[in-house]
């Protein structure tokens, strides 16, 4: 488990850094990475504080209590709600790295124009009014969408589809309309400034993402074994699926489009991997690189929204396809964790018979999305308000890396 939180903090720094960082121009190379890299700090200290409490303190519907503040409570000793066999401490601090990767992914949406004052105060807001509460509503003992501990409306989400995804790619696009374009978006190309890096980034994430879904498994069981299967068929069938999608749209195949591809996949089998079989993975995979292939090059084209870097295109999107096909394909064969009086497994999702489940994924999504975008409005008005949200057009011209951070990432001597 230690491990895998190790994987997942390796997916914000350096993964989603260097994922991230170049997709940009080179002008603003540090100032994209940095953002991840600085949230690493500021939400571990804001879930060391609360975060933890608020999202697995309980039990309650909607929100947390306080009983494990400033770690209070959280030590060598088991959690049992949550994971029997291991110390709460390390389920706490494996927890802490979903929590630190999420805001980090809408950083993708409004690169290359926020102020960093602004996305720090922005982040810190989001956390509390977004990522916690729907953290404990998925998570939670009490949550009403946990289906494993007393939940109202169970929602499947064994790794963060709903949590994670779709809560950071709705807020993503909210950011991207509420900012506005880019200086001189659409009309001129602001192309990857070293897709190197890019791809160096995407490979990261993809290993990292082992630590991601088949650790939510909170054991090494043939659970955990199940969720990294999936987890790697999905990558690689959306990496076909986005690649075949383009080449056959614009005739060559490009690297951005094969990584993009591999990220949409791991989204999308995200909240499925611990209820699915292998060849359900492959077909989630599939659709989602289609589905978000389409989403950034044919949706955002249509509606002319500037989301830079395709946060909404891919977590949003991929996000929401893979919660709903979690409902058609999840089976009791795979998790058994649900059972009657009697002890014997129910049925989870559409193919083993219940179909209601896929209703149950719905809401789940449906509620993601209204929190996401009421909370994510809020706090974008409360930051323009207060320290403004974006930096002036002679900033924005000149780069954030020398305008907001007295530095440039590369330095050419004659």
């Amino acid at each position: 488990m230690l491990i895998s939180a190790a994987l997942v903090l390796m997916m914000t720094g350096p993964g989603l850094a260097l994922f991230y960082g170049g997709l940009v121009r080179r002008k603003n190379v540090l100032g994209t990475m940095m953002q991840s890299f600085i949230l690493m700090a500021v939400v571990t200290v804001i879930w060391a504080m609360v975060g933890y409490s608020l999202v697995f303190g309980g039990p309650s519907p909607f929100l947390g209590n306080l009983h494990f503040a400033m770690l209070n409570n959280v030590g060598s000793a088991p959690n049992p709600d949550y994971a029997a066999t291991i110390p709460q401490q390390t389920f706490m601090v494996y927890q802490l790295m979903f929590a630190i990767i999420t805001p980090a992914l809408i950083c993708g949406a409004f690169a290359e124009r926020m102020k960093f004052s602004a996305m720090l105060l922005f982040t810190v807001l989001w956390c509390f009014l977004v990522y916690f509460p729907m953290a404990h509503m998925v998570w939670g003992k009490g949550g009403v969408l946990n289906a494993f501990l007393g939940g109202r409306i169970p929602c499947f989400d064994f790794a963060g589809g709903t949590v994670v995804h779709i809560t950071s790619g709705v807020s993503a696009l909210i950011c991207a309309l509420y900012l506005g374009k880019r200086v001189g978006y659409p009309e001129f190309p602001s192309k990857p400034h070293n897709l190197v890096i890019s791809f160096i980034g995407a490979c990261l994430l993809w290993v990292g993402w082992f630590g991601f879904n088949a650790g939510s498994a909170l054991a090494a069981s043939g659970l955990a074994t199940s969720a990294f299967v999936a987890t790697h068929f999905g990558a690689a069938a959306a990496t076909l699926g986005w690649v075949a999608a383009e080449w056959l749209d614009s005739g060559k195949p490009s690297v951005l489009g094969g990584i993009s591809g591999s990220v949409a996949g791991l989204v999308a089998i995200t909240p499925a991997s611990g209820f699915v079989k292998p060849f359900p993975a492959l077909l989630i995979g599939l659709c989602a690189g289609v589905v978000c292939y389409l989403m950034v090059t044919r949706v955002k084209a249509r509606f002319g929204y500037d989301d830079s870097l395709d946060a909404f295109g891919v977590h949003g999107a991929g996000g929401t396809l893979g919660a709903l096909l979690t409902g058609v394909f999840a089976t009791s064969v795979v998790n058994d964790g649900l059972k009657d009086a009697a002890g014997r497994a129910l049925p989870l999702g559409l193919v083993d018979g219940n179909g209601a489940q896929v209703l149950n994924q719905f809401i789940g999504c449906g509620i993601a999305w209204v929190l996401a975008i009421a909370g994510t409005l809020i706090i974008l008005k409360i930051c323009d308000l207060t320290v403004g949200l974006r930096v002036s057009k002679a900033q924005e011209i000149e780069g954030l890396d020398v305008s907001m951070h007295g530095e440039e990432g590369y330095i050419f001597e004659s």
